[in-house]
């Protein structure tokens, strides 16, 4: 099975983890949250795949380019 690691796109901070380690997930479905600027962006799985673990916790901030999880497709 192939490892995929989900890059945040924007500078941030994490609000709202919404998927669960090892939950299966969608393509395009919601990972987590982040809030830059007072704007919610949704962080989605690019394809199906399993959430095998989250680097980064409710509150952080993370910038641009950052490993945010790893999803095993």
């Amino acid at each position: 099975m192939a490892r995929e690691t989900i890059k945040a796109e924007i500078t941030g901070n994490v609000w709202k983890i919404v998927a669960q380690v090892d939950q299966d997930l969608a393509e395009q479905e919601t990972i987590l949250i982040m809030e830059s600027m007072k704007m919610e962006v949704p962080v989605l799985a690019p394809v199906k795949g399993k959430l095998k673990e989250l680097l980064v916790k409710e509150g952080q901030d993370v910038s641009e380019g950052q490993d945010l999880a790893i999803l095993e497709t």
